[in-house]
C-alpha cells in the first residue's frame, strides 16, 4: 500500500501513527472483542475514552478550569447558529469581523435571530486583515466573533482582537497549530476535519459564566450548558470520532512533544513553501505577508491555461487535492499538523520542475 502526500483543505490528513493505531484496534479494543464504533456511549470503556481525550486536551491547550469542553455533532457551520443561540439571551447585538466567506455564513446565520453588526471587514480583496484600531463595535455588543483563519481566502489573523465583551473565535483551521491563550476568549469552536480528527466532530470550549446567556427558545440539542452538564452526551455522540480525536491528541504530546514543537514544525513548513512561491515569477499568493496562513496556501500560476498539467502531473507525483475552492480558483496546500514536512519538500521540487518545464 502507497500513502501519498495529502494536502485537502477538509477532511484533511490524519496522522499515520493514528492510522495505523486505530487499524490495529478496529476489530477488537484492548481485548473487549468489539469495535470503539459498536461499543455504547455510556459503557465504561468509552467513558475512559472520553475522558482521555478531554483530560489530554486541557493539556495541549492549557484549558483553565473555569472552562468547558464539549465535543459535539453538527461542524462548525452548525456552530454560527448555536452561537447567538447561546449569547443572545442577555440581549444586545451580535458583533462580527468579516475577513473571507467563512466569516461571511457565520454573520448570515446570525442575522437569523438578530441586526448582525459587522465591527470591522478585511480590504475588498480580503487580502490583509483589519487591525484593532479598525474595530468598531455596536454599543450594545454581546460579544465579537472573528474567523482566526480563512480556510479558502488563505487569510489568517496575525494577532488575538480586544474587546470589552467576550470574543468568540471559530477556529477550525488553525486551532492546536501552536500554543493558544484560551483564557483570552468566550468561546472557541472548531470542525474536528483538520487540525482535530475526522469529520463529524466538533469541539466547543466555552467560558463557564457564558453558559447560562441561551435565548429561550433555543433548542435543547443547541443549549450549551445542556450538553455541559450531559458530558456532551445529550443525546449519542459522534464515538468514533471523538476516539479518533483523542488519539491525535496523544500523538500531539507524545509524538511531536506538544504544541510548542508542533509550532516549530509548521512555520518550517510555511516558509518553505512561501518561500519557493515568492522566489518564483510563475507562482503568485495575493495575501499580505503578515496575514498569510501556515494552514491554507493558495497560489495562481502565471497562466490559468496550465492548471489543469498542473494539477494532473501533480497527482501522478502523488501529491493530492492541490486544487484551489471553486469560489477562487488556483491551487491551495493545506499544512495541517498531520502533513509531513517531506510533503512540502516533494510540493516545492514538483513545483520547481513544473516551472522548469512549462513556465
Amino acid at each position: 500500500m502507497t500513502r501519498h502526500f495529502n494536502f485537502c483543505a477538509g477532511p484533511a490528513a490524519l496522522p499515520t501513527a493514528v492510522l495505523e493505531r486505530a487499524r490495529d484496534e478496529l476489530l477488537d479494543y484492548q481485548g473487549r472483542g468489539l469495535s470503539v464504533m459498536e461499543m455504547s456511549h455510556r459503557s465504561d470503556a468509552f467513558v475512559a475514552i472520553a475522558e482521555s481525550a478531554e483530560r489530554d486536551l486541557r493539556e495541549l491547550l492549557a484549558i483553565p478550569d473555569n472552562y468547558r469542553v464539549l465535543f459535539l455533532q453538527g461542524g462548525a457551520s452548525m456552530q454560527f447558529a448555536m452561537l447567538p443561540y447561546n449569547l443572545l439571551g442577555q440581549g444586545g447585538t451580535p458583533n462580527y469581523l468579516y475577513t473571507g466567506i467563512w466569516g461571511k455564513k457565520a454573520i448570515a446565520e446570525a442575522r437569523h435571530l438578530a441586526s448582525a453588526h459587522v465591527a470591522a471587514e478585511s480590504d475588498k480583496g480580503l487580502t490583509a486583515v483589519p487591525r484593532q484600531a479598525q474595530i468598531s463595535l455596536s454599543e450594545d455588543a454581546a460579544y465579537l466573533h472573528y474567523t482566526s483563519n480563512e480556510t479558502i481566502g488563505g487569510l489568517a489573523f496575525d494577532y488575538i482582537p480586544e474587546a470589552p465583551v467576550p470574543v468568540v473565535c471559530d477556529m477550525s483551521s488553525s486551532i492546536l497549530a501552536g500554543p493558544l491563550d484560551v483564557s483570552k476568549f468566550g468561546v472557541i469552536y472548531a470542525g474536528a476535519q483538520k487540525n482535530i480528527g475526522p469529520a463529524g466532530l466538533t469541539l466547543v470550549i466555552v467560558r463557564d459564566d457564558l453558559l447560562d446567556r441561551a435565548l429561550p427558545q433555543t433548542p435543547s440539542m443547541f443549549n450549551y450548558r445542556l450538553m455541559a452538564e450531559n458530558g456532551s452526551m445529550y443525546n449519542t455522540p459522534p464515538t468514533y470520532a471523538w476516539y479518533l480525536a483523542g488519539l491525535v491528541f496523544r500523538w500531539l504530546k507524545q509524538d511531536v512533544g506538544g504544541l510548542e514543537a508542533m509550532a516549530e514544525i509548521n512555520a518550517r513548513k510555511a516558509a518553505k513553501l512561501y518561500g519557493a512561491i515568492d522566489a518564483s515569477d510563475f507562482y503568485s499568493n495575493p495575501i499580505t505577508p503578515a496575514n498569510r496562513s501556515q494552514m491554507n496556501v493558495p497560489f495562481v500560476l502565471a497562466d490559468d491555461a496550465l492548471n489543469g498539467a498542473f494539477l494532473a502531473e501533480a497527482e501522478a507525483a502523488g501529491l493530492l487535492n492541490l486544487k484551489g475552492h471553486r469560489s477562487v480558483g488556483g491551487m491551495r496546500a493545506s499544512l495541517y499538523n498531520a502533513v509531513p514536512e517531506a510533503a512540502v519538500d516533494a510540493l516545492v521540487a514538483f513545483m520547481a520542475d513544473f516551472e522548469k518545464r512549462r513556465g
